[in-house]
């Protein structure tokens, strides 16, 4: 069985339902460009909010103590599995971000010595609410600790909106993705009726199933490719033509980890797969040992 056999056969499906054909080109190109377009935005949406939760510092101010104290409870905080950093803020630190911030100068609160001293500590990434309420606990019994300032139900509000954000689009994704692999099984179901007799001839001369599927296959393969290559130049141009003409801002939007060719390689991948699965599941439904309808 040679390649350009194939790829010959898959292309002649076109010819005999081209209507059928072009429908299920311009579905699957329509939802690789909505995917592409809902993937890069969500995208955005996760890496702000990511970008925010991690940002997100602890507090821990602490009480009068000498200079060996204050190091064993840095040690104590820093052995926590969810520490990645920990910084001390002296009494005269956090008088001089006061006075930076509030103009205390000149002031009866210009020497500010009621501050206390403090760490601020940085979560690792993507530690659960519950693992850092636990944590929190545990620091706040630490002897010398006078108080933890941390907004645990600010993080668990990010991480709501963050898991909606991604349960909404992996839904409305996967609803586009099973009505373009619909319309591309119609299709190959009508070329299969459309080829029946030539079908029936190979079967009779002991063309195997797995002969008589490859063209069809194929014919899916392709359509997934024509459908990616249009899809993927839209959005090019509607990233980075139109919309920051309209919407300057989303010039700005990041690109799925940093470069254009993950969505876009993503995107064609996704398209041809589409096509391949589409037609596989027309071909084993309509195509076997003892008749092809």
């Amino acid at each position: 069985m040679s390649l350009p056999y194939i790829v010959k056969e898959g292309y002649s499906g076109f010819k005999r339902t081209p209507l059928a054909t072009l429908t299920s080109i311009i579905a699957l190109t329509i939802s690789v460009i909505l995917i592409g377009i809902i993937g890069r935005f969500y995208y955005s949406a996760y890496d702000i909010g990511s970008s925010i939760r991690n940002d997100i510092e602890i507090e821990v101010f602490l009480e009068e103590m000498n200079d060996q104290r204050q190091q064993a409870i840095r040690n104590e905080i820093r052995a926590l599995p969810i520490v990645e950093s920990v910084n001390y803020i002296s009494k005269d630190s956090a008088a001089a971000v006061f006075r930076e911030l509030f103009g205390a100068e000149g002031t009866p609160l210009a020497d500010l010595n009621f501050l206390p001293a403090s760490y601020r500590i940085r979560p690792v990434a993507d530690v659960s609410t519950d693992t850092l309420a636990v944590y929190l606990a545990k620091i706040e019994q630490i002897r010398g600790v006078d108080e933890v300032s941390f907004n645990l139900e600010l993080l668990r509000v990010i991480d709501q909106r963050m898991e909606s954000v991604l349960l909404a689009g992996g839904g409305i994704g996967l609803l586009i993705l099973f009505t373009a692999m619909i319309l591309v099984f119609n299709t190959i179901r009508l070329t299969i009726y459309a080829k029946q007799p030539l079908i029936r001839a190979m079967k009779l001369v002991g063309a195997t199933n797995r002969f008589i599927r490859s063209p069809f296959l194929m014919e899916g393969i392709l359509q997934g490719l024509i459908a990616a290559v249009l899809a993927v130049s839209f959005i090019w141009i509607f990233f980075d033509k139109v919309i920051v003409v309209f919407v300057p801002q989303f010039g700005v939007l990041p690109w799925p980890f940093g470069k254009w060719y993950f969505l876009i390689g993503g995107l064609v991948a996704l398209s041809v797969f589409m096509g391949f699965i589409g037609s596989r599941w027309a071909a084993s439904r309509f195509i076997h040992d003892d008749n092809i309808s």
